[in-house]
């Protein structure tokens, strides 16, 4: 079943995390992901573990269902190649330090010289103004400037980082629904326009009501280890075999009042410190070992038995593998088998895209580096062997081949 965007073209040179994760999910919704690699070893994630049969699962993650090409864009040649692709494109996306791309001869300008019709995305983390933007970045370092660590961890602890990339994942998804945006504009206009895309910029916008709550108080938000700023109890909670996680609803009558009688804290129900959300947040430090004694009493299965009926948003805190082992995952096959040529299946997250007509779904395993330069060349601009031979010889395009892994490893 064709995808939501069968039929576009994406011209794909990001590398590394956040482009590859933004075009990963355009894959996902069925555009042809032409993945431009450097030349002589392509994306560096090529080579970050772990390994299967000397394929990187790191890249395979972010890179499946895409092809690969690789053009000397410093080259004359390389660059007339990457134009003449660009004149059958829809979308070109690169996550560049800023004005690399103009740097080469092949920023916006030059691009929709050739094709007026391109949407061009540009990630990077600060943006393409400002005082910061010629500075590399990498996630942690966005993490950081972003406020996000300020905020995550126990108080009195040290600065955490979330348990994955959230600056890097955060701009990808955020340059996947630029891009979007932008080819629906596209239809009204007739134009395609620039994503301006800076990592930086993400984490503020992600970061809920800390800003605002910082803005309206004057308090700098501190962490508060896995506990809600402003609602209580609605964080992880001890068990007699492990951890649970639960969050009171807004507005649902008798919450509290049912949660206290189910743990056998009746006398909480009319202790004024804690009889609204609000008073509990403020109380919290008197609360929360009452609430953790009561909940070491039994386990987390027995105690989603008891507060599941009243309504409660309850569930264990599951280690990955018991999060990808749940029945609900498995039912909406949100573990994608693809078949690699050289690793044998992997399983990989799927795409959580559930469309009704055109489901979004893993199109298979990432590309071998450079490997279908012949077909892209040839359904893209109707190059022939010898032709695509020629520009080998001038030095566009690179043939086959990618790092070496085995020797990388034993070094």
């Amino acid at each position: 079943m064709p995808g939501a965007l069968d039929g576009i073209r994406v011209l794909d040179l990001t590398w590394v995390l956040s482009g590859p994760y933004a075009s990963m999910i355009l894959a996902d919704l069925g555009a042809d992901v032409v993945k431009v690699e450097r030349p002589p070893h392509g994306d560096v994630a090529r080579t970050t573990g772990p390994f299967v049969a000397n394929e990187s699962i790191y890249f395979q993650s972010i890179n499946r269902g895409k092809r690969s090409i690789s053009l000397d864009l410093r080259t004359d040649a390389g660059k007339e190649l990457f134009l003449q692709l660009v004149e059958q494109a829809d979308i070109v996306m690169e996550n560049f330090t800023a004005g690399t791309m103009d740097r080469l001869g092949l920023g916006e300008e030059a691009l929709r010289a050739r094709n007026p019709r391109i949407i061009y995305s540009a990630t990077s983390g600060f943006g393409q103004d400002g005082p910061l933007k010629d500075k590399p970045a990498l996630d942690i370092v966005i993490q950081g400037m972003g406020g996000v660590m300020s905020i995550t961890g126990y108080p009195g602890g040290p600065p955490a980082r979330p348990g994955f990339s959230m600056g890097d994942i955060t701009a990808g998804l955020y340059t996947a629904i630029g891009v979007l945006a932008a080819l629906h504009e596209r239809e009204r206009s007739g134009q395609g326009q620039m994503l301006d895309l800076s990592m930086l910029d993400c984490q503020i916008a992600v970061l809920e009501n800390a800003v605002a709550r910082f803005f309206a108080t004057g308090q700098e938000p501190q962490p508060l280890g896995t506990r809600h700023p402003s609602a209580t109890p609605f964080q992880a909670f001890p068990s007699a075999d492990g951890w649970l996680v639960l969050a009171l609803a807004w507005g649902v009558e008798n919450q509290w009042e049912l949660y206290c009688a189910a743990i056998d804290r009746v006398a909480l129900i009319n202790d004024q410190r804690f009889d609204t959300s609000f008073k509990r947040t403020q109380n919290h430090a008197e609360l929360e070992p009452i609430l953790f004694d009561a909940m070491r009493q039994k386990t987390t299965g027995e105690w989603i038995d008891i507060l599941g009926p009243y309504g409660m948003p309850i569930g264990p805190l599951n280690t990955i593998s018991q999060a990808v082992s749940q029945e609900q995952i498995q039912l909406r096959h949100m573990v994608a088998e693809v078949e690699h040529p050289t690793a044998g299946t992997l399983k990989l997250s799927n795409s959580p895209l559930k469309l009704s007509r055109t489901p979004a779904t893993a199109g298979g395993p990432a590309p071998a580096f450079a490997a279908d330069t012949q077909a892209v060349l040839s359904a893209w601009l109707d190059l022939d062997t010898a032709a695509v031979a020629a520009l080998a010889d001038l030095g566009a395009i690179v043939p086959e081949g990618g790092p070496d892994i085995a020797a990388y490893l034993e070094s």
